[in-house]
């Protein structure tokens, strides 16, 4: 066999090697990502009959704390509303709860592709995600659901509309409010997570500020009734998130350049 023929057959044997191992790679990867996918429908679930058993508590909690002048009735339009707001408070309680957990899965997926000292800095942002969603849950359901919920009234109540509620529509009402907000609420964790791991950096956050400001006042607009007073309490403090998360890539990331440049020096000392 030649010289030329050698080459190429060891060429293409390599070429499959890379191929082989690529593949490989890929498909532990997606291995691990449904094992991980698997462990947060597994405690979901579990989470999920943990509120189905609070579920009654809560909305009668949810129903004394009506952000309303007055009496306020809900009805049932359907023999299946009331299921339907037990399994969707059910839900929601459970979601809060599974937080952490997500965020402790989506650590571990990540963990094989960092330095030891960066799986501690990233590990500690865990409990911190619970924290955040109370935060936001609390800020959703205390200070901008009462305002939507009085303005929508305060608007049926000037155009001589009788009020009926729906105990269906109340919820969703609620619940699409809610939700959005406390998962804002995790965007500092998120935004530390992803420059602890180097995907982002304050400077490319900079650089997207008007971008973020943009998202921010849109989706504002959105979860809060059509009044400049709603909008404005509700876009400032998305817009302080943003802010706050900067705040703290910018922190990570000094620590980063600081752990980078000692590890250089020990390196050419070394040499």
């Amino acid at each position: 066999m030649s010289l030329e023929s050698q080459a190429k057959r060891l060429g293409s044997v390599t070429g499959k090697l890379v191929s082989e191992e690529g593949l490989m790679s890929l498909v532990e990867h997606l291995t691990e990502l449904r094992r991980r996918l698997i462990y947060v429908l597994i405690v979901l679930v579990l989470a999920l009959v943990g509120g189905l058993v609070i579920a009654k508590p809560t909305y009668q909690f949810l129903l004394n704390q009506k952000p309303a002048n007055g009496k306020l009735v809900l009805h049932t339009f359907s023999f299946w509303d009331g299921i339907g707001i037990y399994m969707q408070i059910a839900f929601v309680l459970a979601f809060v709860i599974t937080i952490p957990f997500i965020v402790l899965q989506l650590w571990l997926f990540v963990k094989p592709a960092l330095h030891p000292h960066e799986q501690r800095s990233t590990l500690k942002y865990v409990p911190f995600a619970l924290l955040m969603a109370l935060l936001g849950l609390a800020f959703a359901y205390f200070v901008v659901f009462p305002l939507a919920f009085n303005f929508t009234r305060s608007v049926s109540q000037s155009l001589g509309l009788e009020e009926t509620f729906g105990v269906v529509q109340y919820f969703e009402f609620m619940f699409g409010i809610i939700i959005p907000i406390t998962l804002l609420f995790e965007l500092p964790l998120l935004i530390m997570f992803l420059t602890a791991i180097r995907i982002v950096n304050p400077i490319r956050l900079k650089k997207m500020r008007r971008l973020a400001y943009f998202i921010m006042s849109v989706i504002g607009v959105m979860i809060t009734p059509p009044d400049f007073i709603s909008d404005i309490l509700v876009i400032i403090p998305l817009i302080v998130l943003y802010e706050i998360s900067v705040w703290m890539s910018n922190s990570v990331y000094k620590k980063q350049l600081a752990k980078d440049a000692e590890w250089k020096t020990q390196v050419e000392t070394s040499e």
